[in-house]
């Protein structure tokens, strides 16, 4: 187990929608790269990329360290996760 990981990640379609991919990096304390991910998710929108990218990261996180510090590019996803945004889409409140 790790004291703390970081996750940069990041998920996107060619065409909004169109055929998906996520993808994350995990980093330990010492910088070092521990797990890089990559995965064709079928067709999906962009928004739904990102949240399935943040998905992957958070389950490959979970019991692998103490803290865990996520970067990604997406301010929607951001804001609506912090509950700044309000998540009007189905789909993606679902997820």
């Amino acid at each position: 187990m790790y004291k703390h990981l970081t996750f940069y990640f990041d998920g996107g379609s060619r065409g909004n929608p169109g055929p998906a991919v996520i993808a994350f990096i995990m980093l330990s304390d010492d910088g070092c790269v521990q797990k890089r991910y990559s995965h064709f998710i079928g067709v999906h929108t962009n928004n739904q990329s990102e949240y399935k990218a943040l998905i992957a990261a958070l389950r490959f996180a979970s019991n692998k360290s103490e803290e865990v510090t996520f970067y990604l590019d997406s301010e929607l996803v951001v804001k609506q996760v912090n509950r700044e945004y309000s998540l009007k889409n189905n789909k993606l409140r679902e997820l």
